[in-house]
C-alpha cells in the first residue's frame, strides 16, 4: 500500500548536506519519508557557518522545518542560533557540535590543495573513503559512486569553501539548548568522523531531543540507511506539525 503523503506545506523540510553533498545526499529518505514540500540545500558561496545562515535565511521561507547532515548540521546550528523562531523543527546527522581545534586548519587546507593535485575524486577515494562508511559498506560500488559523483559535481571551489566552513565553525550547543521545536538526532553506531561522542554531547544539550542511532552504519546514514533514517525523521515531521498547529 503506497504511504499518505505527510502534508508539510506550511513547515517546507529545508535538507543541508555535508562536505562535498548535493541533493543527491537526501533523495533515498526523502523518497522514504513522503513529504509535500522539500528543498535540497548544497551550501555553497560562504567561508564561514555565520555567512552561510545569513544567506539562507535571506532566501528561505519565514519558517521552516531544518535538517542537516555533518557539515550541514554545523550550519544547522548557527541558524538555530542566529533565528530560532525561524525553525520549527530541528534534525541533527552525523553531527560535531565543538570547534574544531586551531592545529586542523593547515592540514584541512592542505587537504584542498592535494585534492586539487591529485584530482579530487582520487583523493577523496584514498583519504575519506574509508572513514566515511561501516566497514561492511567498503566494497559498495553502488554506494562508492553515489558519494563519488556528488565530489565530482561540487568541485575543488566547494571543497575550498566547506573547508573554511569546518575550520571557523563555533559551539552552538547554548542555543539548542534554548530550542522549543522538536529535536532530532541521528547518528551512526560506526561512524568514526561524527563519534556517539558527539552526539552525546547534543542529546545532553537537548533535553527534549529525540536520540536515534543506527547500529549497522558509519558517517553516511542517509546514503548508507536510508530505511532506518527515514522512520525517525517521519515520526519528528509529524511532532513538528503538531506543535505548530497548537501554537
Amino acid at each position: 500500500m503506497e504511504q499518505a503523503l505527510l502534508d508539510n506545506t506550511d513547515l517546507p523540510l529545508v535538507l543541508l548536506g555535508g562536505t562535498l553533498c548535493n541533493a543527491r545526499l537526501w533523495q533515498p529518505v526523502i523518497a522514504r519519508l513522503n513529504v509535500t514540500a522539500t528543498v535540497c540545500v548544497t551550501l555553497a558561496g560562504a567561508g564561514s557557518a555565520q555567512q552561510a545562515s545569513q544567506r539562507l535565511l535571506n532566501v528561505l521561507p519565514p519558517r521552516f522545518l531544518l535538517a542537516g547532515f555533518s557539515l550541514g548540521a554545523i550550519v544547522a546550528l548557527q541558524m538555530a542560533a542566529d533565528a530560532p523562531d525561524r525553525i520549527g523543527g530541528l534534525a541533527l546527522l552525523s553531527a560535531n557540535p565543538l570547534v574544531d581545534p586551531p592545529e586542523n586548519a593547515a592540514p584541512r587546507r592542505e587537504a584542498v590543495r592535494t585534492a586539487q593535485a591529485q584530482g579530487i575524486t582520487d583523493w577523496l577515494m584514498s583519504t575519506l573513503w574509508p572513514r566515511y562508511v561501516a566497514p561492511e559498506r567498503l566494497d559498495d560500488r553502488a554506494l562508492q559512486a553515489v558519494i563519488c559523483r556528488m565530489t565530482q559535481e561540487c568541485g575543488i571551489t566547494t571543497f575550498a569553501e566547506h573547508t573554511e566552513i569546518a575550520i571557523h565553525r563555533q559551539d552552538n550547543r547554548a542555543a539548542l539548548a534554548a530550542l522549543a521545536c522538536p529535536i532530532a538526532i541521528l547518528n551512526g553506531a560506526q561512524d568514526v568522523i561524527c563519534t556517539p561522542h558527539h552526539h552525546h554531547l547534543l542529546a545532553a544539550s537537548a533535553g527534549n531531543a529525540a536520540w536515534h542511532t543506527v547500529e549497522a552504519s558509519g558517517h553516511f546514514i542517509p546514503l548508507e540507511a536510508p530505511d532506518d533514517v527515514a522512520p525517525p525523521l517521519r515520526q519528528w515531521i509529524t511532532e513538528c506539525i503538531q506543535c505548530a498547529k497548537t501554537d
